[in-house]
């Protein structure tokens, strides 16, 4: 059988490695290109030797125009850049497995469109465990509703850029549609100063950065007599290559739309 002809976007990256050996180790997949912003003095590198496993005859370059041909994308670097990546797979007809966060509203709607007439799995977090998660917090959301307190805590490593996380709110969502509202009604997203009380049905993201943390998330449901917590914690990032990965492998047999790692796994449907 035809392998899954890959390329990772930003392959010299942290995330960028650990993509190149998921879709090496994934016995359905073959990586074929690999990108670098322009500028890196990793650019002309054998992207294997970089992710630390066996030389691939891949060679990093600076611009997605100049990997060979392939079935799908898979990119988690920002923005601006998955924006131009996009354009390049619409116009390649291949397949997208989107893991940047970040976007703005406007930068969503421009994805959507560009996009419009391909197959793409977009999702905050690719981790089985977290996709689990977000369907245990729906379903909590819905049997305990307003009179639970709730609360959403996430840390990540220092590096980070962007906060809540795009999983934290990706929580939130989902504890919003349990209670059938929508997250960015009733989202409280920091609080200074002399704030009042508690307003009912809201929900709280509280933040943390530091050190090498990869990921973690706990969500509360807090009563008077009670506190109910989902958490999850990561504790290496190849789990969420490995997700990708597997979303890239579920997406080829897929019409055209938009779809998440909810459906990848079959969730959305229970």
């Amino acid at each position: 059988m035809r392998k899954l002809k890959v390329i990772v976007v930003g392959a010299s990256g942290r995330m960028g490695r650990m993509l190149v050996r998921a879709v090496t180790e994934a016995s359905f997949s073959t990586l074929v290109g690999a990108t670098e912003r322009p500028g890196s003095n990793l650019i002309g590198r054998d992207t294997g030797e970089l992710a630390g496993i066996e030389t691939l005859a891949v060679r990093l370059v600076d611009a997605i125009q100049d990997c060979p041909e392939a079935d799908v994308v898979i990119d988690f670097s920002a923005p601006a850049a998955t924006l131009k990546h996009a354009e390049f797979v619409a116009q390649h007809h291949m397949t997208m497995v989107i893991g940047t966060t970040g976007f703005d509203t406007e930068q969503l709607q421009q994805l959507h469109a560009v996009l419009s007439s391909s197959a793409v799995v977009m999702a905050a977090n690719y981790s089985v465990g977290v996709n689990l998660t977000l369907n245990l917090i729906e379903k909590a959301a819905q049997v305990l509703g307003n009179e639970y307190d709730a609360e959403i805590f996430e840390a990540h490593h220092k590096h980070k850029v962007d906060a809540p996380s795009g999983t934290a709110l990706a929580m939130g969502k989902a504890l919003a549609t349990g209670r059938g509202v929508v997250l960015d009604d009733v989202a409280v997203l920091s609080r200074q100063g002399i704030t009042g009380a508690r307003q009912p049905g809201s929900i709280g993201f509280s933040v943390m950065r530091g050190g090498n943390i990869v990921g973690e998330h706990q969500t509360m449901f807090i009563a008077d007599e009670e506190r109910i917590e989902i958490n999850h914690i990561a504790a290496d990032r190849m789990v969420f290559a490995k997700g990708a990965v597997r979303a890239a492998g579920w997406l080829a047999d897929q019409a055209n739309g938009w779809y998440d790692m909810q459906d990848v796994l079959g969730l959305n449907d229970t």
